[in-house]
């Protein structure tokens, strides 16, 4: 582990000289959800983990977060680094953040992978989702945590991996109250600047979520890759939001794949 000059927190793995790819995670977790990940990546490609402001080692953001900000987080890391173009995985906040990073540094990135990540929502969906956002400032990450935790995981994977869970809930708790709160904010009202943008996202891009996911759902999968020109999508059938854990090689064989 190595801190950036901004305050984030990164692993720098491969073969160096190899293609880059980052991995972007998601809402109150941090590079560690990809510890299943990485050995079968580095294998091919220098890859790049690392904490999102206000998550796991890194420092809280240096202004009121939102998705650009989270996207310079990256792009300052990148410099810092000297990778001038990436292929960046993105899960759920973090495939909003690899949209607003191809949108605004476009150079930089050589394609998108992104995974159960929110997007245009119904009105009643996003005044829930804006709810929840609200409970969570009013009695921090704990107050929502149980529900969250079961709209992540499938009831037979909760059952039979409670260490994982409980670790994960640790990670969850872990993070400072005001920047979870504000970051959770980012994630439901984040979406709205990416529905249709224009200009577009003109990437190669990968689109994956799982059928059962209630907060980044299959027509939302679709409509992500309807508006981006060539774009793939697929959905994993049986699993929620964090399917990409419990079944790994169900994302790994087809994001390697579309590298390929």
């Amino acid at each position: 582990m190595t801190i950036s000059n901004n305050g984030s927190s990164y692993d720098l793995n491969g073969a160096p000289g190899a293609a880059v790819v980052v991995f972007i995670h998601g809402l109150g977790l941090n590079r560690q959800i990809w510890q299943n990940y990485l050995p079968t990546f580095s294998e091919q490609y220098r890859v790049l983990s690392y904490d999102l402001y206000g998550h796991g080692e890194s420092t809280s953001p240096p202004t009121k977060p939102d998705l650009s900000v989270y996207a310079v987080q990256l792009r300052e890391l990148l410099d810092e680094l000297k990778i001038d173009r990436c292929t960046l995985i993105g899960f759920s906040l973090g495939g909003m953040i690899n949209r607003r990073f191809a949108l605004d540094f476009g150079s930089r990135a050589s394609a998108l992978v992104i995974l159960n990540s929110p997007h245009e929502r119904t009105p009643e969906a996003q005044k829930l989702v804006e709810e929840r956002a609200s409970d969570t400032a009013a009695g921090g990450a704990v107050a929502t945590l149980d529900a969250t935790i079961e709209r992540w995981f499938t009831k037979k994977f909760r059952e039979f991996n409670d260490d994982y869970i409980q670790q994960v809930r640790g990670w969850v708790l872990a993070n400072d109250p005001t920047d979870y709160a504000l970051c959770r904010q980012v994630l439901a009202t984040g979406v709205i600047e990416l529905i249709n943008p224009e200009p577009p996202v003109t990437h190669p891009t990968l689109v994956i979520t799982c059928e059962n996911d209630s907060g980044s759902t299959p027509k939302m999968c679709h409509g992500i890759a309807s508006e981006i020109k060539g774009a793939e999508s697929i959905i994993v059938p049986g699993l929620q939001h964090m399917g990409l854990v419990e079944k790994p090689n169900l994302f790994i064989d087809p994001i390697l794949k579309f590298l390929r």
